[in-house]
């Protein structure tokens, strides 16, 4: 073939002249055409080294092999062996208009962690569907990961448009199918572009063989981007990564991720709050004079302060009045990519630019497949590997952060397990705690623990399941990372209420224990589940209106099992030794129960399926437990 390159774009009016820089993404399934995209786009746009692509023809030729774009970007013998892009690669190319970046980042699941890398630093996605595959699990993966950093500039190239005959109805239907999964994201793709990046169709120019598409090429959607305002208008963030000393002088070495540094700056360092103002900034070789700032973002910067301050790596710098956030405990949406689920209750090790410290998942508010869009409550207590979820986490120690994209090289972090990234997160908003030596109240239990004190009272006769029901319930919540206790009728008997008997008066003594106890624990913390007969409306009414009094949320459960139900059921012989009269008052056979009459929750346990059952309960139970200020468990991931 001959390697005559396509000309240069003519000038396009449907687009006025871009500005900026874009770093522009790569993503898509494995054998879906990235290499070959990218290769066509620097071969097209004149971005080749001079000499290169003839160097390749040659070979190829040799070989007795076709040329193929893909092969610019085959470096490395280890890509030509695998067919699959190894590692997160950044090429530079250019046209009239405007310059770009782009990072490929690989497609195959083993390289997921390096997309979360590669995308990053990203203004705008190219989104590589195989027209004639369609989608597949990575790409719905991609499409996940492309949300969750925030991208919205996304265009989606449907790809070996030759393999399909340029047919029109098989474009549609990739459109159709991939718009619905991306809304349902919250992502609206800028185009759907129809090309074939072996033939050049579609990229640069309008391809003959599909004049059904009405919309601009590949290029024309790329220069129509905007590039994210650069990091230098944004506030001072300087990432310490190490302190040396030199004669006299403590020289800070760091990254300026965001702003910009100059001499006479005053500046703080966080975690812990430490102020100075910078002396000067350091150069090898010394320059005459010396040089004065400013040094804006994404450059390497060595400084001296006037005061002598402890300041280590991993620490924060920022200017006084504009500071990260510096906290503890934080809510975060993680992408989990390890076969070892991430587990509420574990440790493990968190990295957030330089910073490193050892992090507690306190729980699992909600999970969601990334590739299915399925929801789950977190109950499971687990994040399975390529699942999402919005967890609670807290460091052993303050990091700093900021959160909502503001500084995104600060508000994103990974996890590791042992020595690799077990997944990749988004920090999404801080969890206030007290200073030291407040008194722990409800609010501030609520911040340290990620979820309120509240009580769950189930009522129903001997037999209903209540006891069965609380136990399930207990399990998930106690997997969800929520602080749970059951308070059980016959516990309690054997126990604080030992010296009560049946009478109306002593069941009234009874539940008025029962409650105390249950104010007590909830005003703790603690999501109490209670399992008791309390057979009398005035008794249950009592024990909500003492917690609304307090402020403890509360909920009235009837486990409503037909008393012929109980009865067949009788799992203690109860109902039987009662009708022998050997029991005397008991509930249901000669005492009364007074059903609720608008109960928070009804569970027919001999109508319904027992997981139904549970599943309902615990989302009542969860959205009680929820924090005051929380739209709801795992909103907005």
């Amino acid at each position: 073939m001959r390697l005559d390159r396509l000309p240069a774009p003519d000038a396009r009016e449907a687009h006025p002249p871009g500005s900026g820089h874009i770093n522009l993404v790569v993503v898509g399934h494995v054998d879906h055409g990235k290499s070959t995209l990218i290769g066509r786009l620097l071969f097209d746009t004149h971005s080749v080294p001079d000499g290169k692509a003839e160097r390749i023809e040659a070979a190829c030729r040799a070989e007795g092999m076709e040329f193929e774009h893909a092969f610019l970007l085959d470096a490395l013998l280890e890509e030509q062996a695998q067919n699959i892009t190894m590692d997160t690669t950044r090429v530079p190319f250019r046209t009239e208009r405007r310059s770009f970046t782009i990072i490929d980042a690989p497609g195959h699941k083993e390289f997921l962690k390096n997309m979360i890398t590669g995308a990053a630093s990203a203004d705008a996605a190219i989104l590589l569907v195989d027209a004639e595959a369609g989608l597949r699990e990575q790409t719905r993966r991609h499409c996940f990961l492309l949300s969750l950093l925030g991208l919205r500039q996304i265009v989606v190239a449907v790809n070996k448009m030759d393999l399909v005959g340029y047919r029109p109805d098989c474009f549609d239907r990739i459109r159709t199918e991939l718009g619905e999964f991306l809304g349902r994201l919250g992502v609206e793709p800028a185009h759907f572009i129809p090309i074939s990046a072996k033939h050049g169709e579609g990229l640069i120019k309008r391809s003959d063989r599909m004049p059904w598409h009405r919309g601009p090429t590949l290029l024309d959607a790329l220069e129509s981007f905007r590039a994210n305002p650069p990091a230098s208008g944004g506030p001072l963030r300087l990432s310490v990564q190490d302190v040396y000393r030199f004669d006299s002088r403590r020289i800070i070495a760091g990254f300026v991720e965001s702003g910009s540094i100059s001499v006479g700056d005053p500046i703080e360092f966080l975690p812990g709050g430490k102020r100075s103002r910078v002396k000067s900034i350091e150069t090898w070789p010394k320059q005459t004079p010396p040089m004065a700032g400013p040094v804006g973002a994404e450059r390497a910067v060595a400084v001296t302060l006037d005061d002598e301050l402890f300041v280590e790596r991993g620490q924060i710098g920022a200017a006084p009045g504009d500071r990260p956030h510096e906290a503890r405990t934080f809510t975060a949406r993680v992408f989990w990519l390890h076969h070892e689920p991430l587990r509420s209750g574990e440790l493990v090790p968190l990295k957030l630019g330089t910073q490193q410290a050892e992090a507690h998942v306190l729980g699992v508010q909600r999970t969601l497949d990334a590739m299915t869009l399925e929801t789950g409550t977190g109950t499971a207590g687990e994040v399975k590997c390529h699942e999402v979820a919005e967890i609670r986490m807290r460091v052993r120690r303050p990091i700093a952060f900021d959160v909502g994209g503001r500084v995104p090289s600060l508000g994103r972090f990974v996890l590791m397990r042992g020595r690799r990234i077990g997944g990749g997160g988004v920090i999404d908003s801080v969890v206030e705690e007290p200073p030291d030596g407040e008194g722990a109240g409800l609010v501030s239990r609520s911040a340290i623990l990620g979820h309120r004190g509240c009580i769950v009272w189930m009522t129903g006769l001997s037999g209903s399941g209540k006891s069965t029901l609380a136990q399930a319930l207990e399990r998930r919540l106690l997997n969800a990372g929520i602080l749970t206790s059951i308070l059980d009728g016959d516990a309690l008997r054997s126990g604080l209420s030992r010296n009560l008997g049946f009478t109306p008066d002593d069941r009234n003594e009874n539940i008025r224990r029962a409650t105390e106890l249950a104010i007590h624990l909830a005003k703790a913390g603690v999501v109490v589940i209670g399992a008791l007969i309390s057979p009398f409306r005035a008794n249950r009414s009592m024990a909500a209106e003492r917690a609304k009094e307090l402020g403890i949320p509360f909920a009235e459960v009837f486990v409503n099992t037909p008393l012929e139900e109980c009865e067949r059921r009788d799992p203690k012989q109860l109902y039987k030794k009662a009708r022998a009269g050997l029991i005397q008052q008991f509930t249901g056979i000669d005492s009364p129960y007074e059903a609720p009459l608008s109960p928070d929750l009804e569970i027919r346990t001999d109508r319904e399926a027992a997981n139904d059952s549970i599943e309902r309960l615990t989302q009542m139970a969860l959205a009680l437990a929820r924090p005051a200020d929380q739209a709801g468990p795992g909103a907005d991931i």
